[in-house]
């Protein structure tokens, strides 16, 4: 089952998605894009993704077409390698704007603390 978390800062949307984006489990994703369509820019983050189906790629492409005609920018982040390759293999890894190894919400860097001998 596909679950999305939805994360927004300012006029970018970052759908955090867990599981499968397969038949079946695809109108989730199709609301949670929707639901953000006022952004300017919308980041899928397939952290969390396990595998990408023919219908998947389908709905995503979709996605893709119909935020890109209002002019929302549209990308996806952080795919692991097998999900990378089924892109590869299908080609649409030339059609996506895809970004690996990208934390969007960085983690905050805490400076190093001085031992000072007493």
């Amino acid at each position: 089952m596909l679950k999305v978390h939805a994360k927004k800062s300012d006029a970018v949307a970052v759908l955090c998605l867990e599981g499968q984006i397969i038949n079946g489990d695809t109108e989730i994703l199709r609301s949670a894009v929707q639901s953000v369509s006022s952004a300017r820019e919308i980041i899928l983050d397939f952290s969390n993704i396990m595998t990408v189906d023919a219908h998947g790629l389908g709905v995503l492409l979709q996605l893709r077409e119909e935020t890109l005609a209002k002019g929302i920018h549209f990308e996806l982040i952080n795919l692991s390698k097998r999900v990378y390759r089924i892109f590869e293999i299908t080609r649409l890894h030339t059609v996506f704007e895809i970004s690996r190894g990208v934390q969007f919400f960085p983690k905050p860097t805490y400076a190093p603390r001085l031992l000072v001998a007493a």
